[in-house]
């Protein structure tokens, strides 16, 4: 009998050898600590919640997330040091609510990233968040050494998602991939769909633990729509 050998064809889920996944909303249930935060470093600059330009903002935080911080309060402030100080006062709030045990793991995320790294898969773990929040996070969690590489925005020259910057760090810092397309990339927004779409995924997986829903993860490109990132062993043919 003839092997088939669709489904090692560079494009195909089981092809995937390099695993790029978000953190809040994806791998991390965060229980909309970003509101929280958002809420502090509005308060910093002056807007109180209630307001038309309080409901305003958070909408756009909304429909932005999954984005570089930073990059959503350049948009929300204008002027960089406002922005810069508001960023700051965000990650010192979220921060704060990390160390105070409000995050927990997404349910089967441990375990799907320890069963990608046994089928010999390389992991990586990517955020919109400061390096400094995202080492809170991992600390919180006990997830240090859990994957081979975590990723910020400023580990890729700066720019967040929807820039496909940090996918395309993990593929050039890891190596773990001869092909984009032999990338898969999962992620609860848009813009992780957005990332993995621009850096050339051959799977770019939307799980519904988060922010967006399957009509908005599809418009942004999504290959496949999961219940969350534990269902995705199976989908990259890892049993």
């Amino acid at each position: 009998m003839a092997e088939n050998t669709a489904a090692w064809e560079p494009g195909t889920p089981s092809a995937a050898e390099l695993v790029v996944l978000d953190m809040a909303g994806t791998t991390v249930a965060d229980g909309g600590l970003v509101e929280l935060a958002f809420d502090a470093a509005a308060r910093r600059l002056g807007v109180e919640p209630g307001t038309a330009d309080h409901a305003q903002k958070l909408a756009y935080v909304r429909a932005t997330m999954g984005e570089s911080k930073i990059s959503v309060f350049r948009h929300l402030f204008g002027e960089e040091n406002a922005a810069r100080r508001a960023n700051q006062a965000f990650e010192e709030a979220y921060g704060e609510l990390v160390d105070g045990g409000r995050i927990a793991p997404v349910p089967g995320a441990r375990e799907a990233i320890e069963a990608l790294r046994a089928a010999g898969r390389t992991v990586v773990l990517t955020t919109g968040f400061a390096r400094v929040t995202q080492d809170a996070i991992l600390d919180a969690l006990g997830w240090r050494g859990l994957v081979a590489l975590t990723l910020c925005p400023a580990d890729a020259g700066g720019r967040g998602r929807p820039y496909p910057d940090m996918v395309l760090a993990a593929l050039l810092r890891t190596g773990a991939a001869d092909d984009v397309r032999r990338i898969a990339v999962a992620g609860d927004t848009s813009y992780d769909m957005l990332s993995g779409r621009r850096a050339g995924a051959g799977t770019v997986a939307g799980v519904l633990t988060g922010a967006h829903d399957t009509a908005q993860l599809t418009a942004a490109g999504a290959t496949h729509i999961l219940g969350s990132v534990a269902e995705l062993p199976a989908l990259l043919g890892v049993i």
